[in-house]
């Protein structure tokens, strides 16, 4: 898992918030970290990155939340940006349809660029932000099935003005992670079936050896 000890009862966690252009992504993560929303900020310039710490199961979680800029648009910066990441954060805009189709070029360029020590792809989780404007363009199902499509563990409706929906998808995401990183730390069964194997063979050889002394 792509954590690293931040001390001894808890970790941290590195995950990259993107998607297309002026969907919401600075505003989620300002809202998330710091609670508040701002309806003009600046625009991203490359990567900008903020953190959150959460408490699970008495474990102190830190998320470090990598805010790529839209513009990037798949170029040779992201697998610098994406590298040691532990999940992905994939928004869209529901008032534009467009930013929906581009979230699987996103999708395609995480599945390209980063993998877990595993070899396993990141999670990921897909947002539909902007839930509190009345000119939504997408309709729930077709959400359901491209989220389904293309991989994503989870979708939510959030609003960074609201403050709808943002906890339950990184507290989900969160869960994920602990998940992810509780069945790494599991022995593999090939390595207990060969621990079995050497132990049968072992006894095999004693019986050979005994009936060897006997004549």
């Amino acid at each position: 898992m792509c954590a690293e000890k931040i001390d001894k009862d808890g970790q941290l966690y590195k995950v990259i918030v993107i998607g297309s252009f002026a969907c919401g992504k600075t505003s989620i993560i300002k809202r998330f970290t710091e609670g508040v929303f701002t309806p003009n900020y600046k625009i991203t310039i490359g990567v900008d990155f903020a953190e959150a710490q959460l408490t699970k199961n008495g474990k102190e979680i830190t998320l470090q939340l990598w805010d790529i800029a839209g513009h990037e648009r798949f170029g040779a910066m992201t697998r610098t940006y994406y590298k040691e990441s532990s999940a992905a954060i994939i928004v869209f805009d529901l008032t534009r349809e467009m930013t929906l189709h581009e979230a699987k070029k996103w999708r395609d360029d995480v599945m390209d660029k980063v993998l877990l020590p595993n070899n396993e792809h990141v999670p990921m989780i897909l947002l539909a932000n902007k839930c509190d404007l009345e000119n939504q363009q997408i309709e729930d199902e077709q959400i359901n099935e491209f989220a389904e499509t293309e991989g994503f563990f989870k979708w939510f409706k959030t609003s960074a003005k609201d403050n709808i929906g943002i906890d339950n998808a990184m507290n989900s995401l969160v869960d994920k992670l602990i998940e992810l990183s509780i069945e790494a730390r599991k022995p593999k069964e090939k390595d207990t079936i060969q621990i079995q194997d050497t132990s049968l063979t072992d006894q095999k050889n004693e019986k050979k050896n005994q009936k060897t002394g006997c004549c």
